[in-house]
């Protein structure tokens, strides 16, 4: 079954590859090795498409995987200009099998977290919002990846437990035993009024207000802010940073945010308050 350069993937191509993918990424997230080329070659013997054009459908699965913020397979960078009837597919079989809340809320799947964070970069901010389709639009807003991490309680837990423990070992390796001492769990100890969820320190003794976004998606997936933490922000520039947690059930990476956060992220208005 020669393929034909430059075609559509049919519906049962894209059923067939979409289910293969979403296995491999579960054995994966599972700790157990993936033989990606015996794979690709019997996808190929089923569809009749060539090495070249499978590898490049994985990275679109990628990309869908990307835009719901859940984990995508290693080594398949997302690449975007997907079909909408492949993100239909993808979304069919993340329902079916109840996978759109298992990826996004698992706290660990099984990886070591570090003892102390490193941040690298943050995305840079674009300047322009890119278009969606808007049937893949409403789709995404269904399962709205922002919303669903914010109400995820364990997996927000367990983010700000990792960076008080990593705040904690920050300090004690810098010799600052007695700040170490001093870090609070504020969120947990006093509640979210405070609107961060972590006191800390430099280790000349100034403090750190870190607010903790934590998701198992990639680094670009949304996250939510409340009015009182972008009000804290605004008002304790020199204190308050926002701690971005990603890719954290299969091993934490994490960037930080300083003040103004519109200068790294669009802030999108998205509740009212109704009074008479």
């Amino acid at each position: 079954m020669p393929e034909q350069a430059g075609t559509p993937w049919t519906r049962p191509e894209i059923e067939a590859i979409v289910a293969d993918y979403i296995e491999m990424l579960m054995i994966e997230l599972a700790g157990d090795t993936v033989v990606k080329a015996e794979r690709n070659r019997a996808l190929q013997a089923l569809t009749g498409r060539s090495h070249g054009s499978i590898e490049y459908k994985h990275q679109n699965i990628s990309a869908v995987m990307a835009e719901f913020g859940l984990p995508f397979i290693s080594g398949y960078k997302p690449a975007k200009n997907y079909q909408r009837a492949l993100f239909e597919t993808v979304d069919a079989h993340l329902s079916a099998r109840g996978l759109h809340d298992r990826l996004a809320t698992t706290a660990s799947m099984g990886v070591d977290s570090p003892s102390e964070l490193v941040y690298q970069p943050a995305p840079i901010l674009s300047d322009k919002q890119k278009r969606i389709d808007p049937g893949i639009h409403s789709i995404i807003r269904r399962h709205d990846p922002a919303l669903r991490d914010a109400r995820a309680r364990a997996l927000g837990d367990a983010g700000e437990a990792l960076v008080f423990q990593s705040e904690q070992n920050r300090l004690s390796s810098s010799g600052r035993d007695d700040l170490a001492a001093k870090v609070r769990w504020v969120a947990k100890e006093d509640g979210d009024g405070a609107g961060f969820d972590i006191l800390s320190f430099t280790r000349r003794g100034e403090e750190r207000w870190l607010e903790v976004k934590t998701t198992n998606g990639p680094a670009t997936t949304p996250f939510w802010i409340s009015e009182n933490e972008r009000l804290v922000a605004d008002e304790n520039p020199d204190v308050f940073r926002l701690a971005r947690l990603f890719d954290f059930a299969r091993g934490p990476a994490a960037f930080c945010l300083k003040p103004p956060l519109t200068d790294h992220v669009r802030l999108i208005p998205s509740q009212y308050r109704a009074t008479f």
